[in-house]
């Protein structure tokens, strides 16, 4: 088998297994929950997605949003999170740190198999990888692609299963840009975040975020699954989103094109 028609199994056998997992989710009585409306198979070549910080975003609907988290696994809060999504039939996506992956592969293991997605948020978080030196920013990248696959799958390759990447603390350079995008690693910013890096209240962060969302009106945004005030205010927050009429999307990576014959 060629190594492209590998490649191709593989992703396969990943979304069989997610699909797998949707299912089984169905199985349960998602009646009157805010469920997961639709999955958008994104094209990682080329991709810089994120308004605050890109000049386009992901193509949305109004009133459709992406749900993504960063920072995790952490055991003391990133559990609640992944409750409180499976509660409503929700599907996120996860940009994890490769040390906090590493030490937490039964949390990253379970994110996947509860159907989420899992992409990248580097090895250790630098603030930012734009401020320091290009070749220790891009090891640090590539350290936490590789931690990350090996702690979900239990080995890395030289690409990664799930090519998309957040910058921590959104800290991009020109130069880190064009070399994701040579890699063929698609770059997520958010639309707006809940500001939960700063401490609030579970019904502070709520309102917050509520707001931003309903003067946006659709849009990727941008939460910690490390914070114990996001933790708790994610329930009532996804109950609002039904209430308001909001649809949730879960993004996972298009199929990888291959050569067709002439």
């Amino acid at each position: 088998m060629s190594p492209a028609a590998c490649r191709v199994v593989l992703f396969l056998s990943v979304c069989l297994g997610a699909s797998l997992t949707g299912a089984e989710a169905g199985a349960q009585d998602c009646t009157g929950k805010l469920g997961t409306s639709r999955v958008m198979q994104v094209d990682p070549v080329g991709l810089q997605v994120g308004t605050k910080h890109f000049p386009q975003t992901l193509d949305l609907a109004d009133r459709e949003v992406v749900l993504t988290f960063d920072d995790g696994p952490l055991p003391g809060t990133t559990p609640a999170v992944l409750k409180a999504l499976a509660r409503e039939c929700v599907r996120a996506t996860f940009f994890v740190i490769g040390r906090n992956a590493a030490a937490q592969p039964d949390l990253l293991r379970r994110e996947i198999a509860e159907g989420h997605t899992v992409g990248h948020h580097s090895m250790t978080h630098p603030m930012t990888l734009a401020d320091i030196p290009y070749d220790k920013a891009v090891a640090d990248i590539e350290k936490g692609i590789k931690a990350d696959d090996k702690a979900a799958y239990g080995a890395s390759g030289t690409r990664p299963r799930v090519p998309f990447f957040r910058f921590p603390g959104f800290g991009a350079s020109p130069e880190l840009l064009t070399y994701l995008g040579q890699r063929g690693i698609g770059v997520f910013g958010a639309d707006l975040w809940a500001s939960d890096w700063n401490p609030m209240t579970p019904e502070e962060q709520l309102a917050l975020v509520l707001a931003r969302l309903d003067h946006a009106g659709r849009g990727i945004i941008l939460f910690h699954d490390t914070r114990a005030q996001t933790a708790k205010m994610l329930p009532a927050f996804l109950t609002t989103l039904r209430e308001r009429g909001y649809r949730v999307v879960h993004i996972v990576p298009a199929l990888p094109k291959t050569a067709t014959a002439p």
